[in-house]
């Protein structure tokens, strides 16, 4: 049975504001509301497959492939500057 405490909860988490009048109405409603969500606890499921999702989905993700590395000397070969087999870049400041 849904009591006006339920109303009020619900309410507080939906962030709504109710009268005394609005919570008198909304009684009968959720309990309604309520009793045809627990229709679905009566439907016979008996030999249907489980699901998630209505569609057949699959991983749409390629294999993940090893790619071979560049030379040190062709990378370092555009950089600006260069020291000890690096690049050197600006420093970051805090």
């Amino acid at each position: 049975m849904v009591e006006t405490k339920d109303i009020e909860y619900v309410a507080k988490l939906a962030k709504l504001k109710l009268n005394d009048s609005d919570k008198e109405k909304l009684i009968p409603q959720m309990a309604d509301i309520i009793n045809f969500a627990n229709r679905i606890s009566e439907l016979n499921t008996e030999g249907i497959e489980e699901t998630n999702h209505i569609l057949n989905m699959s991983n749409v993700f390629r294999e993940d492939e090893v790619k071979t590395s560049y030379k040190r000397d062709d990378i370092l070969m555009n950089a600006p500057q260069k020291e000890a087999g690096c690049i050197i870049v600006p420093g970051v400041n805090n």
